[in-house]
């Protein structure tokens, strides 16, 4: 009976915990700037002063979160660069899924990440660096293998910002999209959905082109 009771008091998120899970939903809905601590600890149940005790700040408590979800971010795309068993097309594949998938379940990052590099961009440039060390990601390395072999003359950064701007351009521009279009929420996840099959064979014959 005891050990029910503690994985049940395991299983219930902490004061903090709470209060990060309803700043990710307010500032989903409302967007950071119409964001108030006050919303945040009515969401989240418990009253402000309990808000400020733990992070103070509206601003410090958005860093945290948007870190957060960096650094998970980062730690799942490093499995997929430095994966020595895929090739380097496989693996633009698999980012495009992986990009979108974490988009689908969180839509409201692209936002914070803008917000994000407007206002702190050495913050968030800091964090990917030390995380990131490109010269040794074997994505890295296979791009210049394929670009020495003569299979591409275009440079990396294009290939970047294509990639980039294929699959998180749409989640940014979402509201624009299912208002101008007439698209739907559901609709608006089968056409990402879509998308990753759709982005690597874009991607694939860009380079093909190049």
């Amino acid at each position: 009976m005891m050990q029910e009771e503690n994985k049940t008091e395991r299983s219930i998120p902490s004061t903090e915990e709470q209060i990060k899970a309803a700043a990710r939903r307010v500032f989903t809905r409302k967007g950071y700037a119409a964001t108030r601590t006050r919303d945040i600890a009515e969401e989240s149940g418990h009253n402000l002063a309990l808000l400020n005790y733990y992070f103070r700040s509206k601003e410090k408590l958005f860093n945290i979160i948007m870190m957060e979800h960096l650094h998970l971010f980062i730690k799942d795309v490093l499995g997929i660069v430095n994966d020595e068993s895929t090739t380097l097309p496989q693996k633009l594949e698999l980012l495009v899924a992986h990009y979108i998938d974490m988009l689908l379940a969180n839509p409201g990052v692209p936002v914070f990440m803008l917000h994000i590099i407007n206002t702190n961009p050495d913050e968030l440039l800091n964090n990917v660096a030390s995380a990131l060390d490109t010269e040794q990601l074997v994505l890295v390395k296979q791009w210049r293998q394929f670009a020495a072999a003569g299979n591409v003359t275009l440079k990396p950064a294009h290939i970047i910002m294509n990639l980039l701007g294929l699959t998180i351009f749409p989640f940014i521009a979402s509201p624009m999209i299912k208002r101008k279009l007439h698209v739907s929420d559901q609709e608006f996840i089968a056409l990402m959905t879509e998308r990753k099959q759709l982005v690597p064979v874009w991607m694939k014959a860009i380079l093909a082109s190049s």
